[in-house]
């Protein structure tokens, strides 16, 4: 089976050597997005609530790079620096989300890319 890659200007650029998205089968498997605005390439800010939206935007834009949308995501993984804000997560996500919501792990971390305060991985199901 081949793996198809995906990217979107409308998504921050790989700062690495990754793909934004790869398709293997019937799953995209999107690469972790941080809260860098896509035509900057910096930080939307510190303001962690503005951090979190940004984030689903970029996950947005690479779901519809690959014919998919955020309600497709059928995993969902939270990387966050503090765990206290987990709630504002939570609650920002159900700005954006429609049940049946995607499964879902939150793990803490001690440091992200860029002085990020919170990255998201997911799989889509397409």
């Amino acid at each position: 089976m081949s793996k198809q890659t995906f990217h979107t200007k409308e998504a921050p650029a790989a700062i690495g050597t990754y793909s934004q998205a790869v398709r293997h089968g019937d799953l995209v498997f999107l690469s972790g997005q941080i809260p860098l605005v896509p035509a900057s390439m910096e930080l939307v800010g510190d303001d962690f609530k503005a951090q979190v939206r940004q984030v689903f935007d970029n996950l947005g834009a690479v779901c519809a790079a690959a014919g998919a949308g955020l309600d497709d995501i059928v995993k969902l993984t939270v990387y966050l620096v503090d765990m206290d804000r987990f709630a504002e997560v939570n609650h920002i996500m159900g700005e954006y989300f429609s049940e049946p919501y995607p499964a879902r792990a939150a793990i803490g971390v001690a440091s992200l890319p860029r002085g990020a305060q919170i990255e998201m991985d997911a799989i889509v199901g397409v």
